[in-house]
């Protein structure tokens, strides 16, 4: 009797159907996009109203790239031992109070030290939400399920972009950084309503020490794919942050004002959903390699167009095609990354990935400010983006394997 109630009293958190999975956890992977959408438009508009140099616009971009990759290794592991619920709601938090904190700042230093904060809580919840939709979905559909999740990235682009259209211009950054700290509430929601892993609430984690899982990454039998995933995110978050971050400042620099830049990179970034649903659709058809290689070299060849563009019209296409196949490309590799690893090691390998990943968003937004500084032509700069895309292509084709559909450890 008292090991029936005991078994009764476990049952707190009833599974979620697929698709209320999807929106609790999409909505939230939203509110991440709008908040680092809306990071592109406000250093356009800090550049001119604090004249800051290229090198200050690269800083911003990449001290919170630095809290990403901290966040992304400390909550990671963390995710590990203590459960996928409990730090997916504390990102949460984290970088919503740090948002709408950042909106009453007067100096840069300020500015950016809130940033790091904003950062380590993006940093930590992207590979941990996505580490827990993964083990929640069937193998049949959980490719397609997690690229679904990262839309949600698009549609917050999409928001950041129409409040930097219609707010900052009219009413400043301060109000606009204010509306995307408004996620802090949904964590209440998210307590009441998310359950944890399945996979994790039904192992013993407490036994295993966070530096034996790292330690397991390395070991023999994961190797080669720990490998593969490091240069992947590193190449793909180095290209992204420093072309998509600089977005709305590239326009400017081609001799739009700001406005029509915010309304241009507006347009381009309305590619993302086809380019996600194109992907998600896919990536259990050709395989996540497939959809990774192409999306990847799609990437490269619309970036260096887009460098090199002189007219408004190939400027805007070219644009346009860099949002749908690099946000297509993401979109697979976060439906990848988890499955390289079991249970027990799996937000640890994703984390430490994605921390790697992000050492790559913090040079790329600096490499573009110091060259720009330096009198080199945006086309030159995207060519190194394109030149980086190529080798995190080259690594998936010799070193990744096929994970679709494959029931995970």
């Amino acid at each position: 009797m008292t090991a029936v109630l005991e078994k009764n009293t476990k049952k707190v958190e009833k599974p979620l159907s697929k698709n209320k999975l999807l929106g609790i956890a999409g909505l939230a992977w939203m509110f991440d996009a709008m908040d680092v959408g809306i990071l592109s438009f406000v250093i356009a508009a800090l550049a001119s109203e604090w004249a800051l140099t290229p090198n200050e616009m690269g800083w911003i971009g990449s001290v919170n790239s630095i809290g990403m990759a901290v966040g992304a290794l400390v909550f990671g592991v963390f995710a590990d031992k203590v459960g996928r619920k409990k730090i997916f709601m504390i990102t949460l938090i984290l970088f919503s109070v740090a948002s709408g904190l950042s909106a009453l700042t007067t100096t840069l230093f300020a500015f950016m030290a809130l940033r790091f904060l904003v950062g380590m809580g993006l940093g930590g919840e992207l590979p941990v939400a996505s580490t827990l939709v993964s083990e929640s979905v069937a193998a049949k559909e959980r490719g397609r399920v997690v690229v679904l999740l990262e839309s949600f990235w698009a549609a917050g682009w999409i928001v950041s972009a129409v409040i930097a259209y219609f707010i900052i211009p009219e009413y400043g950054w301060r109000v606009a950084l204010l509306i995307t700290a408004l996620p802090a509430f949904y964590a209440i929601y998210l307590r009441l309503k998310l359950p944890d892993s399945p996979q994790f609430t039904s192992k013993n984690t407490e036994t295993r020490s966070i530096i034996q899982n790292m330690k397991d990454v390395w070991s023999k039998k994961f190797a080669k794919a720990t490998l593969m995933l490091w240069i992947v995110w590193f190449t793909v978050v180095f290209s992204y942050y420093g072309m998509f971050l600089w977005l709305p400042s590239v326009m400017v620099m081609k001799g739009f004002s700001l406005i029509q830049s915010f309304e241009y990179v507006l347009i381009m970034t309305l590619a993302q959903l086809p380019g996600y649903f194109s992907a998600a659709w896919l990536i259990e058809k050709a395989g996540r390699k497939f959809v990774l290689v192409t999306y990847l070299l799609g990437t490269a060849a619309s970036a260096f167009v887009f460098g090199s563009a002189e007219s408004t019209a190939i400027l805007i296409a070219s644009g346009m095609l860099l949002s749908f196949f690099n946000l297509g490309a993401w979109g697979a590799l976060y439906a990848y990354s988890p499955e390289q690893y079991p249970t027990v090691i799996r937000a640890t390998g994703s984390g430490m990935a994605a921390s790697v990943g992000r050492i790559g968003g913090i040079l790329g937004p600096l490499l573009v400010g110091t060259l720009v500084t330096a009198g080199y032509e945006i086309g030159w700069i995207f060519g190194i983006f394109c030149i980086a895309i190529v080798i995190g292509v080259i690594a998936v084709i010799f070193l990744g394997t096929e994970t679709k559909q494959i029931e995970l450890e």
